[in-house]
């Protein structure tokens, strides 16, 4: 019995001692400090969504494209042909050197950036711009290129529209990246030629699908369509400068300009046609009409369009957790009438519509940052911002 006893005592001494080792080695619980209040003076109430606007830059000729990397910088387009470097929302001062030569005759100039998906890995970024292909003529051409330092290097030319074309208007060009690695880039009509769109003899008022390296897709819908150019996904389409591709319905959205009046939304689908000059919303810019119908079998309707025009340029659908009240929603930049567009969507259905941040700028694009903030460039009034939700 004294040998029982004696274990259970040493049990309990040996429990009494871990219970105060282990209080011991607890660490020292510090006081919360509260957030700091958020400075509504200057906040946005929208329809859905209180925020601040922040302001990081505001030195800007003519912005159109942006993209992160994966550390963080953020790469923005001029459209003279500069790329700058931007590091915790902040200007470095320091420039991308050693680009191609682009032509800036009219909307021509150095367009659209986009890291590749797997940018960490390769390292290489993709850029649309105007390229003088001969004393009068110019296109729109993709290449790739890796950054040593701020340097471009390794650059490749991916492909060019063709043919070349007289006049300085309608290039696109934006570019996107699906699922599985294909990429998409969007190319005008060339302006004064509209029925370029309808004809997959050229490259004109179309959206392309290539390889990352350039390489043309064997399941492309015109691969085997005599003199049909390989690199079409679609067609009809007259100025697209939004595209953006919707990763968790694997959805690829456009916006285009129309002529006065007809802005369109389009959801991008294999080999499709989306009837410019066909059919449209819009006119002539001197009033006369330029087709009386707005819709024809085999011909695509927008999701929505605007009549005026709104001048609708980048876009890109709201995913982040950070703005609960616009999920799913696609913002659209506007350019004439200088604000963003928000489409309030339900799937692919567009439901009521919402002006933000009126005259802002003529607003070149819209985009989400990896941390799932959400930027804007714009021209005129030369601004990179950030918005900043509150409630």
């Amino acid at each position: 019995m004294k040998l029982k006893k004696r274990i259970v005592n040493f049990s309990q001494l040996a429990i009494a001692i871990s219970l105060l080792f282990s209080c011991s080695q607890k660490t020292e619980v510090k006081e919360e400090v509260p957030a700091e209040p958020i400075d509504e003076t200057y906040a946005v109430q929208s329809e859905k969504l209180l925020f601040n606007v922040d302001t990081l830059y505001t030195g800007f000729d003519n912005p159109w494209g942006m993209t992160w990397l994966t550390d963080g910088t953020l790469l923005v387009t001029e459209k003279e042909g500069e790329i700058l470097i931007f590091k915790d929302d902040k200007f470095t001062g320091e420039k991308v050197q050693g680009l191609p030569e682009v032509s800036t005759k009219g909307q021509g100039g150095l367009l659209d950036i986009q890291a590749h998906p797997n940018y960490g890995e390769n390292g290489w970024l993709y850029i649309s711009y105007a390229k003088q292909v001969s004393e009068e003529e110019t296109t729109t051409a993709i290449m790739r290129f890796r950054l040593d330092g701020t340097t471009a290097v390794d650059q490749e030319e991916l492909i060019q529209s063709q043919p070349a074309w007289k006049g300085g208007n309608h290039y696109g060009s934006r570019i996107v990246f699906d699922n599985d690695g294909y990429l998409f880039y969007s190319n005008g009509d060339r302006f004064n030629r509209p029925e370029n769109a309808q004809e997959l003899t050229n490259s004109h008022g179309k959206i392309h699908r290539i390889h990352d390296d350039g390489r043309i897709p064997e399941d492309n819908p015109f691969v085997n369509t005599p003199e049909a150019v390989p690199s079409i996904w679609s067609y009809g389409s007259r100025n697209p400068q939004g595209l953006y591709f919707d990763k968790a319905n694997n959805r690829l959205w456009e916006s285009e300009h129309g002529p006065m009046g007809g802005d369109e939304l389009n959801l991008i689908e294999k080999g499709k046609n989306y009837g410019w000059p066909v059919i449209t919303y819009g006119k002539n810019y001197d009033g006369t009409t330029i087709t009386e119908i707005t819709k024809k079998e085999g011909m695509e309707q927008p999701v929505t369009y605007y009549v005026p025009s709104i001048a609708t340029a980048g876009i890109t659908m709201v995913t982040s957790d950070k703005y609960p009240a616009w999920k799913g929603d696609i913002l659209i930049g506007a350019l004439a009438k200088m604000h963003i567009n928000r489409v309030d969507m339900d799937g692919t259905k567009a439901l009521s519509q919402e002006i933000i941040l009126q005259d802002i700028g003529r607003v070149r694009q819209v985009k989400e940052s990896p941390d799932g903030y959400l930027y804007a460039v714009t021209q005129a009034t030369g601004l990179l911002i950030k918005i900043i939700p509150i409630r």
